[in-house]
């Protein structure tokens, strides 16, 4: 009687393991159907349901617009983001690299060393790709009219602010030096957010601050209202210079009345983009990216009008992920 009252029991459990293999399986292939051939990027099943987006500084261009992308996001996407605030390109780099964020604004340049592990990346990142490129971001060198700094050169031995070590600010105020035969040590360089800077120049506490951001900047605009502001002007040959050295910069204008300017002043820009976790679907950064260049035009940031579709290749250096070059392809863009 034991005998037979244990082998029904012992077939049950049995045909509860195949079972559960079989439907082992079936996930698994079903996983392998999906597969979209987007390389390390990750699938639909391993999304999460909130994202963060690493924009700047509260005073800069990337938090507010940031702002805006993170409502944009959470209306037209399955996710729901946020939008905080960092210490800009450098950092936002390696927070998509360490699993902290999922998308970041970060400079042209700077994702590109990251990638390449130059400058301040002592190694390549590899978890980070393209999802594209958005605005010009400016070089702004910003004083005050009576400082009497009127050229890069007028620089030396002051007070001047060249953000974060590791920002693309501080490399650009290192790059823009040297080409005008000028180092660190040649200035008492300060590292200061755009804030502290405007700040600092408003207190008199330094002489003149390098700013890489859209213009107009909130942190120069607020300035503006308590100082003449003066922007320091870049030399055409110097700026031919600049870009033959470093081909990620580009000539740039900022107009006349921005910051009450009584004159057009020559400078140069590099681009601000999103980059983004290869750990995010083919299918969520698709739907981001759409999000994106679709709804561009409702922003209410000054920036806004230059996300553009047609320009949202332009400048990247890094490999694109998956879903935005799926987008991209849709919609003719190279």
């Amino acid at each position: 009687m034991k005998k037979k009252w244990l082998s029904p029991l012992a077939l049950i459990f049995a045909l509860l393991l195949l079972l559960a293999a079989c439907g082992g399986n079936d996930s698994s292939s079903g996983g392998e159907d999906k597969d979209n051939g987007g390389g390390d990027a990750g699938d639909s099943g391993s999304d999460p349901e909130m994202i963060q987006i690493a924009t700047g500084g509260t005073s800069g261009t990337y938090y507010p617009l940031g702002g805006e992308m993170a409502s944009i996001i959470s209306d037209n996407t399955d996710v729901s983001a946020d939008a905080i605030s960092s210490n800009a390109s450098a950092e936002n780099v390696m927070s998509i690299e360490n699993g902290d964020v999922d998308i970041a604004f970060v400079q042209t340049d700077v994702v590109a060393h990251a990638v390449e592990g130059i400058n301040a990346f002592d190694e390549p990142v590899e978890h980070v790709l393209a999802l594209g490129s958005l605005y010009p971001e400016t070089i702004q060198i910003v004083t005050t009219k009576d400082s009497g700094i009127e050229s890069v050169e007028d620089l030396e031995g002051k007070t001047v602010s060249v953000g974060a070590p590791g920002s693309g600010t501080y490399i650009n105020a290192e790059q823009i030096l040297e080409v005008h035969g000028m180092t660190m040590d040649d200035i008492d360089a300060q590292n200061l957010d755009f804030g502290e800077s405007t700040g600092g120049i408003q207190d008199g506490n330094i002489d003149a601050a390098f700013i890489t951001a859209g213009t107009p900047t909130g942190a120069v605009e607020g300035l503006s209202a308590t100082v003449d502001v003066a922007i320091v002007p870049i030399e055409q040959a110097k700026i031919d210079e600049l870009v033959e050295a470093y081909p990620y910069y580009a000539p740039d204008t900022i107009k006349e009345g921005t910051y009450g300017l009584s004159e057009d002043v020559n400078t140069v820009a590099v681009l601000a983009m999103l980059a983004v976790t290869d750990e995010l679907s083919e299918d969520l950064v698709y739907d981001i990216t759409k999000s994106i260049y679709e709804n561009a035009e409702g922003m209410a940031h000054d920036k806004a009008s230059f996300i553009k579709l047609e320009s949202a290749l332009d400048g990247i250096g890094i490999e694109v992920h998956p879903g935005a070059q799926k987008y991209f392809d849709e919609e003719g863009i190279e």
